[in-house]
């Protein structure tokens, strides 16, 4: 399939919601008296909205290639804030607590935002994919939101048991908060997906059924 300009604004979209959240996610915010969240929860689930459209309209294999793409941008964008950490400040500039407070990742959360993601995202996508195929096309909302209660849930179980283990701030409850909240999103933006996802196969004339490829995660290119 060629490489059409809406793909590409899709698979810019997700970088960006990507990199944004593990930005901003640093910052806690609280809900009600008892929950606290990070901030990223006003876009991380955005990037699997993203993820849904793409893998509805464009396959498993497109989203497989995006998924990575986002990963290796997440990862260029950690790399180069380390090294902007290590350069000497200007003698007048103050603010070197504040930029490693907001960029200086330990490697534990790394760790922990980077497994989060790929399983997360993928078991998304393939999850989006199979449903795709066992409901012949029909019932989009029952994938979108069945596939996003799979990956968010692998995705907040695996990144706060890695970050926080071990440590006072872990609680089961804190992942089933971030499942919740995440999933909670992905329902109410049902619409927007719907409206998104029918105006795409409409204008690229595809509407791709994954009957014979690859779910290995680790296989860029499937044979024709």
């Amino acid at each position: 399939m060629r490489i059409s300009p809406r793909l590409m604004v899709i698979a810019a979209l997700f970088v960006t919601c990507l990199i944004t959240a593990n930005i901003i996610a640093v910052k806690l915010i609280s809900v009600g008296s008892n929950i606290v969240l990070p901030a990223a929860i006003i876009i991380f689930p955005l990037s699997y909205i993203i993820g849904d459209i793409l893998t509805e309209v464009y396959g498993f294999a497109w989203a497989r290639r995006v998924i990575w793409l986002g990963f290796l941008c997440n990862l260029i964008f950690v790399f180069f804030a380390w090294i902007g950490g290590l350069l000497p400040g200007a003698s007048f500039w103050q603010g070197q607590s504040a930029y490693e407070t907001i960029l200086g990742y330990t490697p534990r959360l790394l760790l922990a935002s980077f497994s989060g993601y790929l399983v997360g995202s993928f078991a998304n996508a393939a999850v989006m994919s199979r449903m795709k195929l066992w409901t012949g096309g029909k019932y989009l909302w029952t994938r979108t939101i069945g596939s996003t209660i799979v990956g968010e849930g692998l995705d907040s179980a695996a990144f706060i048991t890695v970050a926080f283990i071990g440590t006072p701030a872990f609680a089961l409850m804190l992942i089933v908060y971030h499942w919740v909240a995440k999933t909670l999103i992905e329902a109410v933006a049902t619409p927007v997906t719907y409206a998104v996802v029918n105006y795409l196969k409409k204008v690229e004339g595809i509407d791709t059924f994954d009957r014979e490829v690859s779910f290995n995660p680790f296989k860029l290119v499937d044979a024709k």
